[in-house]
């Protein structure tokens, strides 16, 4: 499949998401803490960010065994600079802390586990909080719907609350922001677009929405519940008789736990043909996300839509701000 040629009309359809990687170009390379790159993806992957000129990489980590493992792997670490830390532990504690004080403006996960790499985040000494909760974002082309969309908590975050679930919807609306989405559309997914009170997250939808006209979420208007033909399709919504603003046109899709978000996430991938980007939001810094199973151009993606995340970020302070009431 990887070797398939991408037929014409979608190979230039103006929705996929190669130009993420022209925009990420616009700047200099981003400095990058490249945490524990010690598995030949995780090091390649950073190196190839950099030969494509989006990153400056930092790779923090045992200095030898890096080395060691750019030699095998053959890879060239002359825009590279190497920071010496004896663990995956102190690897990431280190890295925050330059994010924290600027010294890298993205962190990218190597090959330390992620809960590893996200506890050492939100530790006050890094200077990474904003009061939000971490979540995971996809930014998706799938060439048979062929709008891009968001889609959010595919990764971390296994049976938010509500109170979650406002953070997530935040995040989700930074990053479209971030983007150019002037003012993103969330739907909140269930199986009905009705509140039932025996389904939890219809119930979680219809307060999501009253949070957002109440400006306990800001930037991005929010309905739910939504089932996912009413929220991506206008004529399920007609048919459906959806008074919504967000029915039929929703550019971020906030499912209701992890299950359904991944089961999502890998349907685009696997079975639809679709492209990714992916990053963690939430803190000060966006964070390269991938799966072992992520292609290279969804790592590369990745990197890319990380630097646009991160200059937005620079140029605009009040997409940290918290909503107003918090």
């Amino acid at each position: 499949m990887a070797n398939t040629p991408i037929p014409s009309h979608i190979a230039e359809h103006p929705q996929r998401l190669d130009d993420l990687i022209a925009r990420g170009r616009q700047t200099k390379p981003l400095p990058t803490g490249v945490v524990y790159p010690l598995s030949a993806d995780a090091l390649l992957g950073a190196v190839e960010a950099a030969q494509d000129g989006l990153i400056e990489p930092v790779l923090v980590g045992p200095a030898d065994a890096i080395r060691a493992l750019a030699d095998k792997e053959k890879a060239d670490l002359t825009t590279c600079r190497i920071v010496d830390a004896p663990d995956a532990e102190d690897a990431a504690a280190i890295a925050c802390r330059m994010a924290g004080k600027g010294e890298v403006q993205t962190l990218m996960k190597g090959s330390l586990h992620t809960d590893a790499l996200l506890h050492a985040v939100v530790q006050k000494e890094a200077g990474l909080r904003t009061g939000r909760l971490l979540s995971h974002c996809a930014l998706i082309f799938s060439p048979a719907y062929g709008r891009r969309i968001i889609l959010s908590d595919p990764a971390i975050n296994i049976a938010p609350d509500l109170d979650q679930k406002r953070d997530i919807c935040q995040n989700a609306i930074v990053l479209g922001r971030a983007i150019g989405i002037e003012t993103p559309k969330v739907a909140i997914i269930s199986a009905v677009e009705l509140v039932r009170s025996k389904m939890p997250s219809t119930v979680d939808g219809a307060a999501l929405a009253k949070m957002a006209d109440r400006r306990q979420i800001v930037g991005g208007i929010v309905d739910g519940p939504l089932d996912l033909d009413g929220a991506v399709d206008p004529e399920a919504a007609r048919v459906k008789k959806i008074d919504s603003p967000v029915a039929g046109c929703a550019d971020v899709l906030i499912a209701s736990n992890i299950d359904a978000a991944n089961a999502m996430y890998k349907e685009f991938l696997f079975m639809a043909g679709a492209q990714a980007a992916c990053c963690v939001m939430g803190a000060r810094v966006p964070i390269i996300l991938t799966s072992r199973a992520d292609s290279a151009e969804t790592r590369t993606l990745s990197a890319a839509l990380a630097v646009i995340v991160a200059e937005a970020l620079r140029r605009d302070k009040t997409l940290l701000d918290s909503p107003s009431g918090e």
